[in-house]
Parts: structure tokens; sequence; C-alpha cells
């Protein structure tokens, strides 16, 4: 594969993220939509055990890769046959070991965590959708390296759609943790079958000991780094899944997942491009710098205005919409994640930004601090607040975003605060009017849409005024890479 020029970059980067995003609306309505009828048919217990269990094959999946396909990315130069070749069959050997392992363990895992028939089926299901997915490693690294996100998104359309139709029909039905059961074998083959018709690859049965070893040399500190975000949020789920009741593991997966809607509409599809953007644009630190900016700007100038409307409306919502009410145990939760991720989704392109310029072990510095930080902070937290003190810890955490922003600056002098000053102040604005309108006004649904619209209104007019020239260029950006 041939190296792709600057402008091609430039392109193929909005493209993506515009793809990206396109897809990632057109995902999370069915998302929310399927997590709100799954929300009204199964109680926060079946909620906690799908959160424990996803959680327990997350740290297990940790062990299928040693950051070789991270590797295969961040590679300044072309990947090589024996490079492929060496990553898919070092992974393989490493999936089929973990999943058998699973498929061992499933018996002492039931009886240590007190699951049912329907949950150890579950967690069998996890561990044979985790090969699945192992499958699809190479071909996605392949269209990542040309960013090719526009046909990278359709499988995950697939996954998604497939997932959530055959979890929603089947609650329905009342099969409750089940439901996840089949949707996770369903979401797995569709996926990979998606894959391999979006970008056939024939696997290549090869190993290079020059290869292994020249990946591994960015590719294992990039899995340290990886192993201890593990540690710092799914093995932490599985730490909570042993001292707390299922009902308010389920409360904090609740709140986490729906205050972490504007990472998962925004953050997710445009940190999903900067790394194999920034990668290829590190010989250039001034375009690095650019790039970085417009990261900036953009994340910030699209996820606070989310934040704010979350912030305001989840009360009112969760008191109107019938059988909802058992979650708002979870509001105080809820809001403190918000917080926590609006941080995170501003800190996640600088630390892709370090690992993108080989900056990799400065990053696992930084993962080092956070994960002995949030297990005890966590820990002392619950013992002080119950299950609030999850999302309290997690904030807290999160306020490390200052060095991570002067560590980056010694690689590339962006500027921080001229990015995101001008969102920050909208949404300010946007808030103080909420707060005012929703005072005053009925708590009805339509009250509550006309209330939303306009404080997104608010908040557009504000930013054109403070931000007009900095719109209008990434605007222009826009057309003329979709042109």
């Amino acid at each position: 594969m041939a190296e792709i020029d600057i402008e091609l970059i430039k392109r193929r980067s909005v493209v993506g993220v515009v793809a990206l995003t396109a897809r990632t609306f057109l995902l999370q309505i069915v998302a929310f939509g399927a997590t709100f009828l799954l929300t009204l048919f199964l109680s926060p217990e079946t909620f906690g055990v799908f959160y424990v269990v996803s959680a327990i094959i997350s740290f297990l999946a940790y062990f299928s890769d040693i950051g070789l396909a991270a590797a295969l990315v961040q590679k300044k130069d072309d990947v090589t046959r024996d490079d492929l070749g060496t990553t898919f069959v070092i992974q393989q050997a490493l999936v089929i070991t973990l999943v058998t392992i699973s498929l061992l363990l499933s018996g002492p895992i039931t009886i240590f965590y007190r699951l049912d028939e329907a949950g150890v089926w579950l967690f069998r299901a996890l561990a044979v959708s985790f090969f699945f997915s192992s499958l699809k490693t190479i071909p996605s690294v392949l269209l990542e390296r040309r960013l090719a996100f526009d046909r990278l998104v359709i499988p995950h359309i697939v996954e998604t759609i497939g997932f959530y139709g055959v979890a929603v029909y089947l609650a329905w039905q009342g099969y409750g943790i089940t439901s996840f059961t089949w949707a996770v074998m369903v979401r797995g083959l569709l996926g990979l079958i998606a894959m391999y018709i979006i970008e056939p690859w024939l696997p290549v049965l090869t190993i290079s000991k020059q290869s292994a070893t020249r990946l591994m040399r960015f590719g294992l500190p990039f899995q340290l780094n990886s192993f201890l975000a593990l540690l710092k949020d799914d093995l932490l789920t599985v730490f909570l899944g042993r001292v707390l009741p299922f009902a308010e593991v389920g409360y904090i997966g609740w709140a986490k997942k729906w205050a972490e809607v504007p990472l998962r509409l925004i953050m997710d599809s445009v940190i999903r491009v900067t790394f194999p953007t920034y990668s290829r644009l590190q010989h250039d630190k001034k375009l690095l710098q650019k790039a970085i900016d417009k990261t900036l700007f953009g994340l910030s100038m699209a996820i606070l205005p989310i934040s704010a409307g979350l912030l305001f409306f989840v009360h009112p919502m969760v008191e109107l919409i019938p059988k909802y009410g058992k979650w708002e145990p979870a509001l105080i939760s809820f809001y403190l994640f918000v917080f926590s991720s609006a941080f995170a989704a501003l800190s996640t392109p600088l630390m892709n930004a370090l690992n993108a310029v080989g900056k990799i072990r400065t990053t696992l510095k930084f993962m080092i601090a956070w994960t002995v930080s949030t297990w005890f902070f966590t820990v002392l937290f619950i013992s002080l607040f119950g299950f609030n003190g999850v999302a309290l810890s997690l904030l807290i955490v999160s306020t490390s975003i200052y060095f991570v922003i002067r560590v980056t600056k010694a690689i590339t002098d962006f500027s921080f605060i001229a990015n995101v000053r001008g969102p920050v102040i909208a949404a300010f604005v946007q808030g103080g009017a909420y707060a005012l309108i929703l005072r005053v006004v009925p708590h009805t649904y339509v009250w509550l849409f006309v209330s939303g619209v306009l404080g997104v209104i608010l908040y557009g007019s504000m930013l054109y005024v403070i931000e007009a020239s900095r719109i209008k260029a990434f605007i222009g950006t826009i057309r003329r890479s979709a042109a």
C-alpha cells in the first residue's frame, strides 16, 4: 500500500469523521431507543449482571493482543505481508487459548458471582463472540491505514442493528438475561461476515521474527496502556459486582451509559480517525498542531451543548416516562459522570497525539497514575458515599487533564484554552437558559422538546458570535473534503 499524501490525508480524515459521526448518530438513535425499551422490559439486576459479565470478558480479551494491531496502524512505513501474517497468527493463538480458558472457567465464575444458568450462558456467548471479533482485526487495520472509514462503518451498522433487534425482541418476549446471550452471538456473526465482504483478506499463516520484534517495540507499551485502562475500568466493574448488589451496579451502568451519550455520539467517531491520522502526520509537527486544534474545537463545539442538555433534562424525563422512576437513585451518579465524560472527551485526542508520535511511554505513565488513583478513590468513596462514590472518583481523576495538556504542548504548540473557550461560554449560557425555562414551563413532552430546541438555538447563536470565523473555516473544510 503506497503512502497517501497530505491532501489525501486531510480529505479522508474529514470524510472519515463525517462518515463515522453520521453512522454514530444513526446507530445511537437505534441504541438509545433500544436501551430505553430494554430498561422498561428488564430490571436493574439484569442490567447489573450483563454489565459485570461483559467486563469479565473484556478483561480476558485484553490478553488476546499484544498491541500489534495498533503498531500496524501507527507504523510509518508500509505494512508488509509478513507484518500482517505475524500479527494474525500471534493474535489467533492468544485468542483461541483465552476462549478455551474462559469456557473452562465458566463454572468457578458462576459460583463466585452467584450467577444462574442464564448468566453462565451469557458468559459463554460473550467468549465465543470475542473470537469472531478477533478475526476482523486485520481487515480493520487495512481500512484504518487507508483512512477508509466510510467503508469501515458498515460492519458496525450491521452489528448494532442485529444486536439490539434481537435483544429488544427477546426481552419483550420475557427472556430476561438470555436476550443478551442471543444478541451477542448474532452481533459477532453478522459483524464478521460484513467485514470480510467489505474488505476481503485471505489469512496469511506466517511468522516473521523480524516483523514481530519491530512491531512489539510499539505494541507492548501500547498494550500495557490498554491493560491499565482495563484495570481502571473493566476490572473495577468486576470488583463492584462482588462488593455491591447487582441493582446498584445496574444504577452505575445506567448512569454511565446515558452520561456518556456525547462520547458515543461524537468522540468515538473523532477518536477513531485521529490516531491513524495523527500517525500519518507525525513527521510534520505544524500539521499535527493544526489537526489537534481542529479536533479540540470540533469536539468541544459538539459535545458541550449535548452535555448541558443531559444535565437539565434527565430528571424531568425520568419523572415523566412511565416505569422509569426506578432509575431515579442513579441520578447523582449520572450528573457526576456527565462532567467527567466532558473532561475525557478533551483529553483523549491529546493522548492519541502522544501515541501517534511514539510517546507511548509518556502515556503509559499517565495510565499508571490514573489506574492507581481511580482504584484508591473508588474504594475510599464507596465506603463514604455508597455506589455514587464510583462516579465521584472518576470525576476527580478526570481533572488531571491539566497535566496531559502540558505534556502535549511540549511536542506541538497548540492552544487548549483558545479552542474550548467559545464552546464553554456558549454552553454556560445554554445551561443558564435551561435553569430558568424549566422552572416556569410545565414538564410535558412538548414543553421539554421546545425548551431543548430553544437552548440549542441560543447555544449556536452565542457560539457564532464568539467564533464566527472559525465556524466558517470549519464548514469550509468539510465542504472542500466532501467535494
